[in-house]
């Protein structure tokens, strides 16, 4: 049986990252949070998600400084990356857009639209291939 996907949550407000994790966990995903940009760049990049799914404004990076980050790395330049903002004006949409999101879902979300967004974004990606240490 394959691994779950592993997601990294990026968002400011600790209710939301609460919400997202358990929906997320019960559609059987692996979670991963962090609650402003550097942590999120860290973490991406020392874990690798699958997908990540972040929040425009953040504090310290905001999440469009981190998905040029992570589209500037070689090993996280792959990652989908779905940006979830309140904004709606046009101009911090298209700078979404110009860092790398590959999707952009203006809040509040439907929990079950983010998850068909991450499941169609998975679709066709080759399984991750876990290796043990002694091999």
């Amino acid at each position: 049986m394959p691994a779950a996907a592993t997601i990294l949550i990026v968002d400011d407000y600790p209710d939301a990252l609460d919400v997202w994790d358990l929906y997320l966990r019960a559609s059987g995903f692996d979670v991963l949070r962090a609650e402003d940009g550097t942590e999120a760049l860290r973490c991406a990049c020392e874990h690798v998600p699958d997908l990540v799914v972040m929040d425009i404004e953040l504090p310290g990076l905001s999440g469009c400084q981190v998905a040029s980050a992570l589209r500037a790395r070689a090993e996280t330049r792959h990652i989908p990356l779905i940006a979830s903002t309140g904004h709606s004006l046009p101009a911090k949409l298209e700078e979404a857009r110009r860092s790398g999101f590959d999707l952009i879902l203006i809040k509040p979300c439907d929990p079950s639209e983010l998850v068909d967004a991450i499941r169609r974004h998975l679709a066709g990606r080759p399984a991750r291939t876990i290796t043990s240490p002694e091999q």
